[in-house]
């Protein structure tokens, strides 16, 4: 296959990635609900036609329908999976809105609820599975698209139940174009622990203090030693901190200023905090719900192990883990990031090196 010709094809046929994207746009797939029925029929639509594409439907939940698409090459070999998520995060009030948020083309530039997360990144994978469709007898191996649902919520039923069930959803490198910027590629993601916590204590007037103990007061004293978390050393391997630094000059003006920083520690963010019945009663239960993410140099257990020995001290607390991910990541020297490098810059001119990515409320998708 003649990389020219698949550019030159490319080139002559880009439009409709933006049209494939207005298309997906339009269809309503935010969580809550994260129904992605609609869409994922959509997508299924849209490739079933195409000569050479194989297209799978596979449910995981009534509200969940994930598709898989496959092109083989002309003899077996390695396979890439373009990996994709199909729901978003819940439209903010519309008054927020300054354009159309089921989709709106101004100025050469689409705007719309996901678009760049990541409906954009989806449309842009059918376009390639598109294209490479047509040139299948020109390569060994591969291509195979996963869509799925259940992201937004961090969940098991979307692409790690493809994973679980599909042979081919495996493949031996995986490109993502999640959220962004088309100058920093991305070759890792931080690991995740998803906690609740919760205190019980005795209740009382607040007119009588000296007769109860507060949830809350137990509650807030754990979560101030969690926070410190922060705070934990992590040994960066040696090729991750350089590319991390040597990203920095492109990624912080995109990223926002630190955010080299926030790749190299340990994150501890209160997502929700609850407790109490009165005003004026002494709390008997306290819950909070805790979000900590984990850079490349440590693992999950070991951070788990630190919250832990914190609830540990006080009886009063109990601790639920509601999700756990290790950090993952692919060397930046690796042969997959060196072709999209190289990629990058026939295309665009330009592209740093790639640093790693803290997860944007979705789970498992940097590459």
């Amino acid at each position: 296959m003649s990389r020219d010709t698949l550019a030159a094809a490319a080139r002559r046929d880009a439009g409709s990635i933006v049209e494939i994207a207005r298309c997906l746009i339009a269809i309503p797939s935010a969580y809550p609900p994260g129904d992605t029925n609609a869409i994922a029929k959509a997508v299924a639509a849209m490739m079933e036609t195409v000569p050479g594409v194989e297209v799978e439907r596979h449910r995981s939940a009534p509200h969940l329908l994930n598709v898989v698409i496959r092109v083989r090459g002309r003899a077996p070999g390695r396979r890439v999976v373009f990996n994709g998520h199909l729901d978003t995060f819940p439209r903010d009030p519309a008054a927020h809105w300054t354009a159309d948020p089921a989709g709106e083309l101004r100025d050469g530039r689409l705007y719309g609820l996901g678009v760049s997360d990541m409906k954009g990144g989806v449309a842009a994978s059918l376009f390639a599975l598109r294209l490479l469709a047509a040139q299948r007898d020109g390569f060994d191996g591969e291509v195979v698209g996963t869509f799925a649902g259940d992201e937004e919520s961090m969940g098991l039923l979307g692409t790690q139940f493809l994973l679980d069930t599909v042979p081919h959803a495996r493949g031996d490198a995986m490109i993502s174009a999640d959220a962004g910027s088309l100058r920093v590629l991305r070759f890792g993601e931080k690991g995740m622990l998803w906690l609740r916590l919760a205190a019980r204590r005795r209740s009382t007037h607040a007119a009588h203090v000296h007769r109860g103990d507060s949830a809350i007061d137990r509650l807030l004293g754990a979560l101030r030693q969690i926070t410190a978390l922060r705070d934990y050393p992590v040994p960066t391997p040696p090729d991750i901190d350089d590319a991390i630094a040597a990203a920095a000059p492109v990624s912080e003006p995109l990223s926002g200023a630190g955010e080299s920083d926030v790749l190299r520690r340990v994150t501890v963010t209160i997502g929700t905090i609850s407790g109490g019945r009165l005003s004026n009663l002494i709390a008997d239960a306290a819950e909070a719900t805790i979000d900590i993410r984990l850079p490349v140099g440590i693992t999950a257990a070991a951070i788990e192990a630190e919250v832990r020995r914190i609830v540990a001290a006080d009886p009063d607390l109990t601790l639920d883990v509601l999700r756990r991910y290790e950090p993952s990541w692919t060397p930046p020297d690796h042969e997959l990031v060196r072709v999209l490098r190289r990629t990058c810059r026939a295309v665009l001119g330009n592209c740093s090196p790639p640093p790693g990515r803290s997860p944007d409320g979705c789970g498992q998708n940097g590459a």
